[in-house]
């Protein structure tokens, strides 16, 4: 993946402030046990809900049922957010992400994944990978890659706004 161009934005930055290293933003992403993925409806009505997430090969990956909410809105409108961070006011950060979500159907590309899931969350997250979804013990989930389009970091402690153009 390339390395994005980063801009801090003063408006809401303290002075003097850098902008947040991609590296550490990155790291944010690939360490973050959850994730807020915002979706919309087909009649145009926000829908969030919480998910977990891998970071593999210069995307954000996640699972779905067919039949729930963000798997249906998906089927209209592509555009997701997803977000991450601390729930604390005065340090961490969090990382607002944009892009599209394409469906992954590729049997080898959801073994990888599958794998990736069972070694993030220590084999409590096992999925079989087969007929171009997860498959685990209570049903099937449909497997989606966002690719980054813009990335937004809020640092906090020391306030800074961060913006990653890919």
């Amino acid at each position: 993946m390339q390395q994005p161009i980063s801009s801090i934005d003063s408006r809401f930055s303290d002075p003097g402030t850098h902008p947040t290293s991609w590296n550490e933003a990155l790291r944010a992403l690939e360490t973050a046990e959850l994730f807020w993925i915002a979706t919309v409806r087909a009649d145009g009505r926000p829908q969030v809900s919480p998910l977990v997430a891998i970071w593999l090969d210069g995307a954000l990956h996640f699972a779905t049922g067919a039949d729930e909410q963000k798997a249906v809105n998906l089927r209209h409108n592509p555009h997701v957010v997803l977000t991450t961070g601390c729930n604390e006011w005065d340090g961490g950060l969090d990382l607002v992400i944009e892009g599209d979500a394409a469906r992954i159907t590729d049997n080898a590309t959801l073994e990888q994944l599958a794998g990736a899931w069972r070694r993030k969350w220590d084999g409590r997250w096992r999925f079989e990978a087969r007929e171009g979804a997860f498959h685990h013990e209570t049903g099937s989930a449909l497997v989606f890659a966002v690719r980054l389009t813009k990335v937004l970091a809020f640092g906090k402690g020391v306030f800074t706004q961060t913006r990653y153009r890919f």
